[in-house]
């Protein structure tokens, strides 16, 4: 049986799709926007200005200072923050409901009127802020790179999906003003965006009040572009090395995965999960708790849009033992899973745990909020939240078999490695 969350949808002449979910539980608002620009809009030679941009829109815009949307909205006693991934930038806070308002000035004042603001000093102090990010996260920390070698060794040069949303420190160095005002102009608009509301108002309050903020900007945004071709599971085994200084050899054995939001890209979240997603998983119980030769294995399925999605699991490995004979007993079970299929309680297990994570995430209003404007943004359905269950619990046991005996072949893996320093028969 579906959820019920309430959800009301209305797109402005500008452009504004707008979402409202009635939740009086707490005299609470979360407004949460979605913007159609992620890293995988951005171009060779200029990536990391999604990112940058996230940035830069607490830099002050026409009518608020600099920094004063955090100062202002926090008075009030609220929260918030931004965050930029692959397929979007999010923007989103949770204020009581007599500063709910106030929160959308603020959003739509530099979702209309950020340039006023990005000159030349402010571009460069958020450069800066952006390069430290990129060492403190990235850069100096073990295992920091993993996932933008992991990107790169998956997706082909010149995918959107190949660089990491952080972007190049040469890419940040290049940009100009007029690169930063031109990558706005084209992608920040009302026509390019969702607004969510969650919280303790009524549908026709949240329409009133986005009509009274957004409803004079112009549609400003170029037209979207189409997702790009579709990629095939990769046909032999990639491998990318790294010998550094970390506590322990670890292993990301990835994968591409198909496009989110279909059956197939379900079965092979489940196909995820199987492997080494959970406590119960196949390679949790075998080589953690039975062979006992890796401290601890996760697995995780990315759903994306353009034309394909990304899974990976990772290993760390018990000290004294071989990567190359963890890697193959990985292989093993990624063969036994394409060849027999889940067995009845590993599907069981599996949708419990999606059941389980599902339900947590809705009940808090924040998340709630994000999951709705992603779906509507992504997929034009903010209703998905109340469905995902049932079409999750639609895939079958011989779903996972067939994604898993084409998508997580062992000669469709892609394996990056960071080995210690110390190891024996590794560099000094």
């Amino acid at each position: 049986m579906p959820l019920d969350y309430p959800i009301a949808e209305r797109t402005l002449a500008n452009g504004l799709r707008v979402v409202v979910s009635e939740d009086h539980t707490v005299p609470n608002v979360t407004v949460n926007l979605w913007v159609n620009v992620g890293s995988r809009h951005e171009v060779e030679g200029r990536t990391g200005f999604a990112h940058l941009f996230e940035h830069l829109m607490f830099q002050g815009s026409r009518n608020v200072a600099s920094g004063e949307h955090f100062s202002r909205l926090m008075a009030e006693g609220g929260r918030l923050n931004a965050t930029t991934w692959f397929d979007r930038t999010n923007y989103f806070e949770t204020v009581p409901k007599g500063a709910y308002e106030l929160a959308l000035w603020m959003e739509a004042d530099r979702h209309g009127h950020l340039l006023d603001a990005v000159n030349q000093a402010n571009l460069d102090n958020q450069r800066d802020v952006v390069k430290e990010e990129k060492r403190q996260r990235y850069d100096n920390v073990p295992y920091g790179n993993a996932l933008i070698d992991i990107y790169a060794a998956v997706f082909p040069k010149g995918h959107p999906y190949h660089h990491a949303t952080i972007g190049s420190m040469d890419d940040l160095d290049a940009a100009s003003l007029e690169d930063v005002h031109a990558f706005f102009r084209r992608y920040y608009g009302p026509n390019n965006t969702v607004l969510t509301l969650v919280g303790d108002l009524t549908a026709e309050e949240g329409f009133a009040a986005a009509e009274r903020y957004f409803g004079d900007l112009p549609a400003s945004a170029e037209p979207p572009r189409g997702p790009v071709d579709a990629l095939e599971p990769l046909t032999e085994p990639v491998r990318d090395e790294h010998v550094e200084a970390v506590p322990s050899d670890r292993l990301h054995v990835a994968f591409r995965l198909p496009v989110d939001d279909t059956p197939e890209f379900f079965a092979a979240s489940l196909a995820m999960d199987v492997l080494g997603g959970l406590a119960t998983s196949r390679l949790h119980q075998r080589l953690v708790r039975r062979e006992q030769v890796a401290h601890a294995v996760w697995a995780h399925a990315m759903g994306f849009v353009d034309g394909v999605s990304l899974g990976f699991i990772g290993l760390d490995v018990v000290e004294g033992h071989e990567p190359d004979d963890v890697e193959q007993a990985v292989c093993e079970e990624l063969a036994r899973l394409g060849e027999q299929g889940p067995t009845p309680v590993e599907m069981e297990s599996a949708l419990a745990q999606a059941e389980r994570a599902w339900l947590s995430a809705l009940a808090s209003q924040e998340e709630r909020a994000d999951h709705i404007s992603h779906r509507a943004m992504l997929q034009g359905s903010p209703g998905y939240i109340n469905t995902f269950l049932d079409r999750l619990g639609e895939v079958t046991p011989e779903q996972v078999q067939q994604v898993a005996a084409t998508w997580l072949r062992p000669e469709s893996r892609v394996v990056v490695a960071y080995l210690k320093q110390d190891r024996e028969g590794a560099a000094a």
